[in-house]
């Protein structure tokens, strides 16, 4: 498996040196903004949805590797996909990048997203990785307070709806 591993991350490093729909989405119809205090991570998602299908997603924003590289490949996974299918894809990766697969039952393939699961592996990197879907969640839900993935709400708290997310 080393090669594989290795195969998985040139591709992260790839999408973080090199991401894929960098940039402002002129005409974007949702966007919002996402934080990662632990990492200095910042994001601005801009999404461009026709009656519930996301036709295109930009970001821009600093990030560690990690962070890019999440949002890069975010972006190429969400384009022709239901608000719905997107919400499947954010519960499957969540499960994957967290350790808890078992958990995401039988949603759509995560195809390249799955060069991030040994994010599992580093608790503090979940955050990292989890930061663009986040703000996915927020744009698609047309919040305007900026997510964070630092959190002081109590459990089972839904994040778009607080501006917080819930990892780690």
């Amino acid at each position: 498996m080393p090669e594989l591993r290795d195969l998985y991350q040139e591709l992260i490093i790839d999408h973080g040196r090199r991401p894929r729909n960098y940039g402002v989405l002129a005409d974007a119809n949702h966007q919002a903004e996402g934080f990662n205090p632990l990492c200095g991570d910042r994001i601005r998602l801009f999404v461009k949805t026709r009656e519930g299908v996301i036709e295109d997603v930009h970001f821009e924003g600093t990030g560690c590797a990690i962070s890019t590289a999440s949002a890069s490949l975010m972006s190429e996974a969400l384009k022709g996909r239901t608000e719905a299918e997107a919400r499947a894809l954010f519960d499957g990766f969540h499960a994957l990048v967290t350790g808890h697969e078992g958990a995401a039952g039988a949603g759509p393939p995560l195809g390249k997203l799955e060069v991030l699961a040994g994010v599992a592996e580093f608790p503090a990197r979940v955050k990292c990785a989890t930061l663009a879907w986040h703000t996915l969640v927020a744009a698609l839900h047309d919040q305007h307070t900026p997510v964070t993935t630092e959190r002081d709400e109590q459990p089972g708290t839904e994040p778009a709806a607080t501006g917080r997310t819930a990892d780690g």
